[in-house]
């Protein structure tokens, strides 16, 4: 099982140096199965107590993981790689429709505001001790939060979404916990969760969300967390329904003391209704970022939850960064006051661009998803094979592996850069490299 390495020790802190030792010289692999606790005890003369106290302080590290009968086996090391960096890069002539970002010309100018907020801080620039959430920032958030029908909760303010989530899962899971994400499901979040020492568990989605079997398993397995999307799901385009609320709903009722995070990834650039899966009962948190409809680099995000959970994140980040820009803040609330963005008229762009390209490409029998926001996902027979000929075709897509771990290949286009004009063209060219259509669901 483990070779030529032999554990050691006679102590639980012994035991666990010496397999913290074999993983650090590489001598115990990834994914290397480590023996059971009893079996262990026996071959160290022990009591399988001091067994169990080793292996409970490897997985607080992060060092191992454990999956109840398959046992305890080495924890996978975080990818040194980023999941982002797998792309095309677009050569000069070549259109980039990969990156995700939103259209800048949906984004409002930030020179008002951003004058309107130092005229401010002239007069009274704050300063430390004050609070850590802007009051009129955080009644206008709570405000939204309610029209959408997300229960009632303090508000907290983090650098994005990711931020956000990151906080809220280190606030309650220890290391070898197993969180529910959605598959094919946002990349930055499939590189976060196994970088915090967690154990990523797919749940599989079509375009109304995740399927609440997919859901319900990775609970009776054990799972501690679950991530869901509410609207414009990176990179399907999923959007969850009021009936697949209530059957999401259904199964997290019959686990009280799982952690929900929803991320409501559509907020500002979509038209379909919110349906929150929270009831305001138990750990859960509600985030929205300002990136797609405000602007990426403002890296503010809205969330509110329990009053527990955001306590506990907002005292952590007192003792860390101690507070997200107040000034940024100011200016999110300038542009909320006034009307920068109108949320209807930003949908409906998006909406002629993925929609029309969705409608193009079933016309020339290629499979789609693009339920809403601004990514519109394309399963393909070979991966590698279609970004290359969409490459030589003078188009550059996101490869489907940035974001699935289960499901199968595909790729996703951004429609953010795309005119009506370009999208025969481009259907073409996708119907083309994405060669005979797989006879399975996405998910």
């Amino acid at each position: 099982m483990l070779g030529e390495y032999r554990i050691e020790g006679r102590r639980a802190s012994e035991i666990a140096a010496s397999v913290e030792g074999g993983v650090g010289a590489g001598l115990l692999k990834p994914g290397q199965l480590l023996p059971p606790m009893r079996e262990l005890a026996a071959t160290l003369g022990v009591n399988p107590n001091t067994v169990a106290a080793a292996y409970r302080t490897l997985r607080e590290r992060g060092v191992i993981e454990t999956d109840g009968r398959r046992g305890s086996r080495v924890r996978s090391a975080p990818a040194t790689t980023a999941r982002g960096s797998i792309r095309v890069e677009a050569p000069e002539g070549v259109r980039d429709v990969s990156n995700g970002s939103p259209d800048p010309e949906l984004l409002p100018p930030l020179a008002s505001a951003l004058a309107a907020v130092a005229a401010e801080y002239a007069e009274r620039p704050p300063m430390y001790g004050e609070a850590p959430v802007d009051e009129e920032f955080a009644r206008l958030a709570r405000a939204s939060f309610d029209e959408g029908g997300v229960p009632a909760g303090p508000v907290g303010v983090a650098s994005g979404s990711l931020d956000a989530i990151e906080r809220v899962l280190a606030a309650h899971l220890r290391p070898g916990d197993a969180v529910a994400i959605e598959d094919p499901g946002w990349g930055s979040l499939l590189d976060l969760v196994p970088a915090l020492g967690l154990r990523p568990v797919p749940v599989a989605v079509d375009d109304e969300g995740p399927l609440p079997d997919a859901v319900a398993r990775a609970l009776r397995g054990g799972a501690r967390a679950v991530i869901v999307t509410d609207r414009a799901q990176n990179p399907t385009g999923a959007s969850i329904t009021a009936e697949r609320a209530a059957a999401l709903r259904a199964v997290l009722d019959a686990h009280p003391d799982v952690l929900l995070v929803e991320d409501d990834h559509g907020h500002g650039i979509v038209a379909q209704p919110l349906y929150p899966l929270s009831t305001g009962e138990g750990k859960w948190v509600f985030v929205r970022s300002v990136a797609k409809a405000w602007g990426p680099d403002l890296r503010i995000a809205a969330f509110t939850g329990d009053a527990e959970t955001v306590d506990r994140v907002l005292g952590r980040q007192r003792l860390g960064p101690g507070w997200v820009s107040r000034l940024l803040q100011r200016a999110v609330v300038h542009l909320w006051r006034t009307g920068a963005v109108d949320p209807a008229a930003v949908a409906a762009s998006y909406g002629v661009r993925r929609d029309g390209l969705v409608r193009a490409l079933a016309r020339r029998g290629v499979e789609a998803h693009g339920r809403s926001g601004m990514n519109v996902w394309v399963p393909v027979a070979d991966e590698t094979g279609a970004v290359a000929r969409l490459l030589a075709a003078g188009w550059a897509v996101a490869p489907g592996a940035r974001f699935r771990m289960e499901a199968g290949p595909a790729v996703r286009l951004t429609v953010s850069g795309l005119t009506r004009a370009d999208l025969e063209p481009l259907a073409d060219a996708v119907a083309y490299a994405a060669g005979p259509a797989p006879a399975r669901s996405y998910g």
